[in-house]
């Protein structure tokens, strides 16, 4: 049986004087293994950008992590340099095709900077450099490890019962491995909070209107979504959602020839 296919938006980077569309090894390792899809990487355009082109052509929407972060001037905050790095082109890619691909009710996972984009998206706002406001712990990464031990799972979460979260990993007190020096401020009037960290900070929340799976972690469910147990739950959660959209999708198509 052909594998459903997910749009992973690309970031931009620049390798040896030369612009490269980009994505981490981990999240389409994850969304093949572990959700049981593949994945198309999707070129970051700052204009010209035909979203229904892209969904047309898809079963899912993955949105990653990234090294950058979403600019302040798209949630109503002016941008300093310590804000940054940005990335305009990915910005200008992936809030479009998560705000259409949640009208067109294809199921989207996002991630880290993802759950970001989601909350702009939507109309909510970003906090930053969390680990200077009071009570707020610091969720960067620890410095001076390897790869493995920064993304080690060593932080509780708290998943809200009832929630669209909890309904895949159960409710209470998970661990994950959360790094990130930025947050959800305000929540965008269209999501609800489903997991928040010990501090407080919001680590996950779905889409309260969605017609579709629709949900985003701020933590990294990608780096051991094979071996961890609650990461291998979602990204399952997500594929079956992928699944039972591109089999919808070709039983719609196989009933228009028919006819």
């Amino acid at each position: 049986m052909t594998k459903p296919i997910v749009a992973v938006p690309a970031d931009i980077r620049v390798f040896d004087g030369a612009t490269w569309h980009a994505a981490q090894h981990q999240y389409v390792r994850a969304a093949l293994n572990a959700a049981g899809v593949m994945s198309f990487i999707i070129p970051a355009f700052e204009e010209g950008y035909d979203t229904d082109a892209i969904l047309d052509r898809v079963d899912g929407v993955l949105v990653s992590g990234s090294a950058s972060n979403v600019h302040p001037t798209l949630y109503g905050k002016q941008a300093t340099e310590a804000d940054g790095p940005f990335d305009p082109a990915r910005d200008a890619t992936s809030l479009p095709l998560i705000r259409r691909s949640i009208e067109r009710a294809i199921p989207l996972l996002a991630i880290c900077r993802g759950i970001q984009e989601l909350n702009v998206a939507l109309g909510g706002t970003l906090a930053s450099e969390i680990q200077e406001q009071p009570g707020i712990w610091d969720h960067r990464k620890p410095p001076n490890v390897d790869r493995d031990s920064m993304y080690a799972v060593r932080q509780s979460v708290f998943v809200k019962e009832g929630s669209c979260i909890a309904g895949i990993v159960g409710s209470g007190e998970i661990r994950v491995n959360s790094l990130h020096r930025q947050a959800i401020a305000e929540t965008a009037p269209r999501l609800t909070v489903e997991a928040v960290a010990e501090d407080g900070t919001i680590e996950a929340v779905s889409v309260i209107d969605a017609p579709a799976f629709a949900v985003g972690v701020q933590w990294h469910p990608e780096y051991w979504a094979e071996t961890d147990k609650p990461s291998n739950q979602i990204f399952s959660a997500f594929g079956d959602a992928v699944r039972d959209y591109a089999a919808g999708k070709l039983a719609t198509t196989r009933t228009k020839q028919i006819a």
